[in-house]
């Protein structure tokens, strides 16, 4: 097993970082917005779907 000294690790992983093809503002605005109304859309039906759940539950044992 191979030790590497902690600034050796730092420079490895400030050339990596390098590399990396960060997103720009647009994209991530965009993509926040995505998830943000899939999310809400997810939310919405899971809700819609708890509440006739549970009103057929209602009915069933009434």
């Amino acid at each position: 097993m191979a030790t590497t000294s902690p600034v050796t690790f730092l420079k490895e992983t400030q050339d990596e970082l390098k590399k990396v093809k960060w997103p720009t503002r647009q994209e991530i605005i965009r993509l926040t917005s995505v998830v943000i109304i899939i999310s809400t859309i997810v939310g919405i039906f899971l809700g819609s779907m708890d509440y006739l759940l549970t009103k057929l539950t209602e009915i069933l044992i009434k």
